[in-house]
């Protein structure tokens, strides 16, 4: 009997090894690399949203006074020609596009959204002002949004206005 539990015991930990050997080297081998984020800035779709979804009727009390006065003399136009209010936006949201980046933070935690931007330009074109029309929901890509406006400096075109500029933030 006592010849007989050495060789049990040589035979045990010869089995044990081959069985837990292949775990072991998985465990030194280096773990796989996460696959690469990418974030782009897409061009929000061609179709304008309702009128009444951003905007809010203010004249519905004073409706019978504005009835009754005569409507004021209209201004007359200028003689710049101007460019359509699309086209603004698309050459707002390509210079906007090269100052844009995704926050490390937000992709590390998955958030996306949209932030629409309220654009206040000069006579000359200059950003004087930049106000959220409406939040994504996140602070974050909110305070991405407004820096990357400021830094965008000025727009081409620019005639002393506001423009709604949407900012579209997803993951691929």
């Amino acid at each position: 009997m006592p010849s007989r539990l050495p060789l049990a015991f040589a035979l045990s930990f010869i089995l044990h090894g081959v069985l837990l050997l292949p775990d072991v080297f998985k465990r030194l081998a280096a773990p796989p690399r996460p696959a690469a984020l990418q974030a782009t800035l897409r061009m929000p779709p061609v179709t304008p949203p309702p009128a009444d979804a951003l905007l809010k009727n203010t004249l519905d009390d004073a409706g019978e006074k504005a009835r009754a006065e005569p409507p004021p003399p209209a201004p007359k136009a200028s003689p710049t020609p101007r460019v359509p209010a699309r086209q603004n936006v698309q050459a707002a949201q390509r210079k906007l596009s090269q100052h844009l980046f995704y926050p490390p933070e937000a992709v590390a935690r998955g958030i996306q959204g949209e932030v629409r931007l309220i654009l206040r330009l000069s006579a000359s074109g200059a950003i004087e002002d930049v106000a959220i029309a409406a939040s994504s929901g996140h602070a974050i890509l909110d305070n991405a949004a407004i820096r990357a406006a400021y830094a965008m400096g000025q727009l081409s075109g620019g005639n002393g206005r506001e423009l709604i500029l949407p900012v579209i933030f997803r993951l691929q």
